[in-house]
């Protein structure tokens, strides 16, 4: 019997195991919950009989239970844990053996408390015309869906049967034919996912959705009023992506990979839920700029959805591997390690961001963080994504880029469909090397220090970067600080966009701010003004306003009627609240309806309205 290695589940997953899973559930948007069934096949893992089957759950209504088809009263949702839920007991009478399985049919809904679900109303969607919902499961609120083994150290297969009036799209690939026509207008959507998935996984979202080829195996869903655009942006180097990936790792294992892009109220940035990631609208720019936004997701259909990390002790396994397969994509797409390093800069400059948040001792800079008693959402940070990285680059520059290449494919194919922990990894690593053709490596490999790189806090050991694509944005930068200083659109027009960005960060940071001749010079002749990159549009609108240049307040009211992405709401909120308070709320208060809940609280906060909503 294999040890309990997730300490944030409830579940006796040690006991027993899911195999399938089948979801028949209806999307009520009038009452805002999932109601329906849900089936778990469970395998007894243990010699002896086990007569008892816990499942993690968090304010859901369980109605009935059928065990293997029977109805069965034996079953307890039990008083609620801080954090971990409700756990559901289900007692099986005559036990099973090792290897055999059970049927497990739970009838139930969700209810308000649910964490895992956000509904859009109508007025929060770019064509007003219907509502929309999405799912976030990670990382242990699939139990407010339904009773489920929330690890990822269980993984299943699944099947979904989702009723909905609007169109549905989940972690799984369609199966084939027109949907079923249901009573009352709705249709019944079907999805098979038949590579085991953890629990975090499972999506679901449903609303005015339409969708469009970006490439050989990939579509990109979205309203019909993002269509072309996002069309357009990925349509270009969504087969070089996946192209390169295949060259790095081996061949994607998924069938189709596909693009939700949410609706412009989305709050967040993106979920690299299997089949259908997830992602904010602000990648769509007009200028294919974010779209390495995307290699990023993609990356984790190997790093994370098929092999994953056994508890989110050991999350840098899924982060730190992805931000390594990601900039190894965009230094394949560029054609030049340059690129590599220059995003693994970015990586660095967040990464000390986030340390000095946490302060450099905090338990929560380490690489395998403590998570008994905690909420996984309160560690999550850059740490994991960026120390992580460095750890698994390390190891690269170690034994040499051509060797490690070879110990990639070698890693995911061992663990893919599996779960593993950083000692389990560390092993397959000293395996790999300990082959004759890599004696030379032995003193090398040796001198690795395992523990302290796993338990260490604060920042790891800092690379030499390639730093020429950085150098040219500080450079520029530095001639802004004279204020007779003539720029020309020539100064940025080889650039990235992310150059950009690093540039405009910088200027952000002066000492003392522009002026206002220079700041509407800097929009004018870089194009920021027209530009429909949000992350350049909102980063000069930043200097613009820190310049007090009221010419540009407007401009900074319209884009937060249009981008609800968090990343970008509070700065400008907070910013405009400074150099003109009344047009920062009057501006709120035109645009509340729009923000997402959570949005629309911090929002509030910002401004000092807290306490004004009448919303949720």
């Amino acid at each position: 019997m294999a040890p309990v290695r997730d300490h944030n589940t409830l579940s006796n997953y040690d006991a027993w195991r899911t195999k399938h899973t089948t979801a028949n559930l209806k999307i009520d948007f009038a009452e805002k919950c999932l109601r329906g069934s849900v089936i778990l096949e469970l395998e007894s893992q243990t010699d002896k009989a086990s007569k008892e089957i816990i499942l993690d759950s968090s304010h859901v209504n369980v109605s009935s239970v059928k065990l293997n088809s029977t109805p069965t009263s034996k079953w307890e949702v039990k008083e609620r844990t801080q954090y971990y839920g409700s756990p559901v007991h289900v007692v099986v009478p005559e036990g099973a053996a090792k290897g055999e399985t059970v049927k497990l049919e739970i009838e139930l809904a969700t209810t308000d408390k649910c964490t895992a679900l956000q509904w859009l109303t109508p007025s929060q969607t770019s064509n007003k015309k219907a509502p929309f919902m999405f799912s976030q499961c990670q990382a242990i609120h699939a139990r407010s869906l339904f009773p489920c083994q929330d690890t990822p150290d269980v993984k299943s297969t699944y099947d979904f049967n989702i009723t909905s009036p609007y169109v549905v799209v989940a972690s799984g690939v369609p199966v084939p034919g027109e949907p079923e026509e249901k009573e009352g207008g709705e249709k019944l959507y079907k999805f098979q996912q038949k590579v085991p998935i953890p629990s975090y996984l499972f999506a679901l979202s449903s609303g005015d959705i339409v969708t469009a080829p970006i490439g050989k195996r990939s579509v990109v869903a979205t309203g019909p009023n993002e269509l072309k655009a996002s069309q357009w942006e990925f349509q270009d180097d969504m087969d070089k992506f996946l192209e390169a990936a295949e060259k790095i790792v081996f061949p994607y294992k998924w069938g189709e990979y596909n693009v939700l892009v949410l609706p412009p109220s989305f709050p967040y940035g993106g979920m690299e839920n299997p089949i259908f990631t997830f992602a904010t609208p602000t990648i769509v720019s007009g200028d294919r700029q974010n779209v390495d936004v995307i290699a990023h997701e993609l990356s984790h259909s190997w790093s994370g959805n098929l092999v994953t990390s056994c508890s989110w002790e050991h999350f840098w396994l899924n982060e730190g591997w992805t931000m390594y397969l990601e900039r190894r994509i965009i230094a394949a797409i560029h054609g030049s390690n340059a690129h590599f390093d220059f995003s693994a800069i970015r990586g660095w400059t967040a990464l000390e961001e986030a340390i000095a948040e946490h302060g450099k001792d905090h338990e929560f800079t380490k690489l395998c963080i403590n998570h008994k008693g905690i909420d996984p959402d309160d560690a999550f940070s850059t740490v994991p994504y960026e120390k992580g990285f460095h750890f698994v680059y390390s190891l690269d520059r170690l034994v040499g880029r051509e060797n490690f290449d070879k110990f990639i494919p070698y890693y995911f194919n061992k663990w893919a469909g599996k779960s593993l922990d950083s000692f389990e990894f560390r092993d397959t690593f000293l395996e790999f090397f300990s082959a004759p053709e890599y004696a030379s490596l032995k003193d090398k490999i040796s001198s690795i220090d395992w523990e302290g790189r796993f338990y260490s806090t604060g920042l790891p050991p800092k690379p030499e970067f390639d730093t020429s694509l950085a150098d040219v944005c500080y450079e520029l930068a530095e001639k802004w600080k004279s204020k007779d200083y003539s720029p020309s659109a020539s100064d940025i027009s080889s650039w990235i966009g992310n150059q950009v960005l690093v540039f405009l960060n910088a200027v952000q940071d002066f000492d003392e701010p522009l002026t206002v001749e220079q700041s509407q010079s800097l929009g004018k002749t870089y194009g920021l003004l027209d530009s429909k990159n949000v992350e350049l549009k909102s980063a000069y609108y930043l200097i613009a306003m820190r310049a007090k240049d009221s010419s540009a307040y407007p401009g900074v009211a319209d884009l937060l009627g249009q981008v609800g992405r968090m990343k970008f709401v509070r700065p400008l909120y907070r910013n405009l609240n400074k150099v003109d308070h009344d047009l920062a709320v009057k501006t709120f208060e035109k645009y509340r309806d729009f923000y997402h809940p959570i949005c629309r609280q911090m929002a509030e906060k910002d401004l000092g309205l807290a306490g004004s909503s009448k919303s949720p």
